[in-house]
């Protein structure tokens, strides 16, 4: 049987067959959750033929609903009229692969799935009894222990992810500087930033050219387009400046500061991770829009890592959806 695998986010939605196709487009789900349907509806219709749609989800967090109970409703709601005719599968934390009122019924195990979908099968590529996946993406990272090729996570939950160091909610394009670092360089002095949304992750990996410009991106703070010399004024503005009370180096080395904040802060999380099992891996695998940063967390390790790149392995788009790859291939597994 044919299937397309969806993991549905509350700012993206990614798509994937197992087959070598995937798709990534922005959705900022908590501002019309209305026009979900119709916008997986459109992925459908574009992506090949399929009998079989299979999602996981993380969007039941966006503040347009309630409750987490709410938004699963919500979402699988929206994917059943979006899919038509097609047969819909939710899944869950626990591994299992169900029909959508099952998981309307037990929310909280298809709230916040991807992860899981994801560790299952990096599992597969970790020979050793201790390994690690590490999965960075646009607005969170998700650090999962595993052992005997199995994930073997302390926390099921996102609170629980957050409790215990597995989940850290910090990204490469979405996360609001103030949220990493709190002071830049200005004019030879440490200026805080202003706790508003002038500047994301995005802004700091652009001038670093991490990022690639994008003028038909405006998914930034201020709505312009994704490049340089808009990313310098949006840095700027952070510290109640403008791209002439701030120099293009002071940006530069701003970027640089909320960069090695980001390496710091997954480095923490990893050692807490691995400090439940007090056993350090010997293998890790590493995914996401961010394996970038990725790399620099692993040198910043005090271990000797055998590193697997999905990118590297299956190709940066690949490894960008790699949550709604994972599910498609588990989904061919479990079928």
């Amino acid at each position: 049987m044919t299937l397309l695998a969806f993991d549905i986010g509350g700012a993206n939605l990614k798509a994937a067959d197992g087959n070598g196709y995937v798709e990534h487009r922005a959705f900022p789900l908590w501002k019309q959750p209305e026009q979900l349907a119709g916008a997986l509806a459109n992925m459908i219709g574009l992506a090949p033929p399929a009998e079989q749609i299979v999602i996981t989800m993380t969007g039941e967090l966006a503040d347009c609903y309630q409750t987490k109970a709410e938004g699963v409703k919500s979402i699988v709601g929206s994917i059943r009229e979006a899919a038509a005719h097609r047969e819909v599968l939710v899944y869950l934390t626990d591994g299992r692969v169900v029909e959508p009122p099952i998981a309307i019924e037990q929310p909280l195990l298809a709230a916040a799935s991807n992860w899981h979908a994801l560790a299952a099968l990096a599992a597969r590529y970790l020979s050793a009894p201790r390994g690690l996946l590490i999965d960075l993406g646009t607005t969170t990272c998700d650090i999962i222990p595993t052992a005997n090729s199995k994930p073997a996570t302390q926390g099921r939950t996102d609170p629980e992810r957050l409790a215990s160091g597995e989940l850290v909610y910090s990204g490469v394009e979405r996360t609001p500087l103030f949220a990493v670092v709190e002071a830049f360089q200005l004019n030879g002095r440490p200026t805080p930033l202003a706790p508003e949304f002038f500047a994301t992750t995005a802004d700091a990996y652009l001038l670093l050219d991490q990022l690639p410009e994008d003028l038909q991106n405006c998914d930034t703070a201020d709505g312009r387009p994704r490049t340089k010399s808009y990313a310098h004024a949006r840095v700027a503005r952070s510290v109640c400046a403008d791209t002439s009370l701030m120099s293009y180096g002071e940006a530069l080395a701003a970027a640089e500061l909320v960069r090695d904040a980001q390496v710091k802060s997954i480095v923490k999380a990893v050692k807490q991770v691995t400090g439940h099992s007090g056993q350090q891996p010997a293998q890790v695998v590493l995914s996401g829009s961010g394996e970038f940063l990725l790399e620099q967390v692993i040198e910043a390790l005090p271990w000797d890592l055998e590193t697997v790149s999905l990118s590297n392995m299956l190709g940066p788009e690949v490894s960008r959806c790699a949550t709604a790859y994972a599910l498609a291939l588990l989904a061919c597994v479990n079928d």
